[in-house]
């Protein structure tokens, strides 16, 4: 294994207009992120005469002091449903992974100070996505839950969709992967099912609501009339109906029981890991990694300047570099754990391909986590290409990516076109994690190219029917498709309908896979103690 040298120019006019449109990028999607932030702080003087916390200041109370958070998905339902101006991003629900009582568990709060912590078909999406992420990594679930349920504008959207959350519970307490909840206020009709098949609940005395029926709805439907308390309150649950294991005075209280229930777990002591080679820092500065990738899309440049700047000691060993240059297939260590990579210097041809499935295979021998590294336009097309076989080879990759059983890790750091987004293990093959850039791009194809695409089919259209060529006509529609496909290919746009796990700044990425790639190691050595049924409320 060598080092790569690199010939990254940083005082160049290209380097800096690249980092600056990546500054302008990143500048872009925090905006967004501080607009929901400050919408949900105007409820604090709200929740503090309540003798309540916001939902960030109880997720800041359950975390370890100092340690890491990877929030998942923060602009999920940007400007969708009912989010009009963006201040309702991250659909109803803060989730991440970090760290309570020393243990690395899947968090997930409603965010009750947005629209009661409602839930719109994004946040539905965003749960099952967590829930998947919590299974597959095998990570311990702590909810902190206070939600006024489904916005009823899309119920139709969620209902039937919304039992597969239930049915992932049950069977994430059935895998042997612990939940914990706390109920901060109203979990109402399918909503009190959700801490009712956690493991361990825990409710608040003069706060928490858990009825299947509110008030309203029980004297409409049987004429019943009862208090929020007499039928749901804290002390019914704790004391008679028993659906409660602990009872708390207030947030605080609650988030510590929260906190010893974690640390009475013997999770980490259950797991046994093998050792690894000692973690050593790239040899190139991460700030370096804004100026890499071109702000013009069609310029060229390797990915092996950002493999520099990612992996332990800037190593990297270059595998079959004389078969094919265009994909870019190497090993490495990061954080000590020896990983493949896969990357991209242009489109995947033939060769590329052949060459990825057969490297993809040695990591599955070697057992080595798959980085991916996304910018590609995608499969090389022409008829040279068909003649090598293309579509053989291309689907022999994606046969390889989606079989292989090692932990898959896509980062999108440009664009992610057509099958090749497939190739690369984009969302569709189920990467163990995928984020993005925020200059990447995800579409079936480029927008310009998409637009004279569809000029050519209308006009051949319009010579087979006898029709006059109208120039304008055709303008417009290619002017428009171009627009729209460039529209809906931004990495705001794909991360608000959860294409990736978030936004992520690209200095953030090392620190970003050494944090996953230590999941996934985990993941791979911690041996549950499962059953055929969940853990039940007697």
């Amino acid at each position: 294994m060598s080092v790569i040298h690199s010939h990254l120019d940083i005082n160049s006019e290209s380097f800096s207009l690249n980092r600056q449109a990546m500054l302008t990028s990143i500048s872009l999607f925090r905006d967004i992120e501080t607009l929901a932030l400050e919408k949900a702080q105007l409820a604090q003087k709200k929740f503090h005469q309540r003798g309540k916390l916001l939902p960030r200041e109880r997720l800041s109370l359950l975390l370890d002091a100092g340690s890491s958070f990877i929030e998942l998905s923060s602009l999920a339902g940007y400007k969708m449903h009912d989010d009009k101006d963006g201040s309702d991003a991250g659909g109803g629900i803060i989730a991440g992974i970090g760290f309570v009582s020393g243990i690395r568990c899947l968090i997930q709060v409603n965010n009750s100070a947005i629209k009661g912590g409602t839930i719109a078909p994004t946040g539905l999406e965003k749960t099952l996505r967590f829930q998947q992420i919590a299974k597959e990594n095998k990570l311990p679930l702590v909810t902190l839950a206070e939600s006024g349920g489904a916005n009823l504008n899309y119920a139709t959207d969620i209902f039937v969709e919304g039992a597969r959350a239930f049915a992932n519970q049950a069977r994430l307490s059935a895998q042997g992967i612990p939940q914990v909840t706390v109920v901060h206020g109203n979990a109402t009709a399918g909503g009190a099912y959700q801490p009712g098949l956690s493991d361990y609940l825990i409710v608040i005395k003069g706060q928490t609501k858990m009825f299947l029926a509110g008030p309203p709805l029980l004297k409409a439907a049987t004429g019943e009339i009862a208090t929020d308390e007499a039928l749901g309150g804290a002390v019914l649950h704790a004391y008679q109906a028993g659906t409660a294991d602990y009872l708390a005075q207030d947030d605080a209280d609650s988030i510590a029981i929260a906190r010893d229930i974690l640390a009475s777990l013997p999770w980490n002591e259950q797991l046994t890991l093998p050792s690894k080679k000692a973690s050593v820092e790239p040899l190139f500065d991460a700030q370096e990694l804004l100026g890499i990738v071109p702000a013009i899309s069609k310029k060229a440049y390797d990915v092996r300047e950002i493999i520099a700047r990612l992996v332990d000691g800037s190593v990297f060993q270059d595998f079959k570099t004389e078969f094919d240059q265009q994909t870019i297939c190497g090993f490495a260590h990061i954080d000590g754990h020896s990983i493949g990579i896969i990357g991209n210097n242009g489109p995947i041809t033939a060769q590329g391909a052949n060459k990825a499935a057969q490297f993809i295979q040695l990591c599955e021998q070697g057992q080595r986590t798959l980085l991916f590294l996304h910018n590609t336009t995608g499969f090389m097309v022409g008829t040279a290409s068909e003649k090598n076989g293309i579509i053989k080879h291309g689907s022999k990759m994606i046969q390889a990516v989606a079989n292989t059983n090692v932990a898959k890790i896509s980062i999108l750091i440009g664009g992610s076109y057509g099958a090749g987004n497939f190739a690369m293990c984009g969302r569709g093959l189920d990467p163990r994690f995928i984020f993005s850039w925020p200059n990447s791009k995800t579409a079936v194809m480029g927008g310009e190219q998409a637009g004279k695409v569809l000029r050519i089919v209308t006009e051949e259209k319009m010579r087979k029917l006898g029709q006059p060529i109208d120039e304008d006509k055709l303008t417009q529609i290619e002017q428009m498709t171009a627009a729209k496909l460039n529209a809906g290919s931004t990495a705001i746009f794909g991360t608000a309908r959860l294409w990736d796990d978030g936004l992520i700044d690209p200095r953030d990425t090392r620190p970003l896979l050494v944090n996953l790639l230590d999941i996934c190691w985990r993941e791979k050595y911690r041996i549950l103690n499962g059953s055929n049924f969940g853990v039940a409320r007697f």
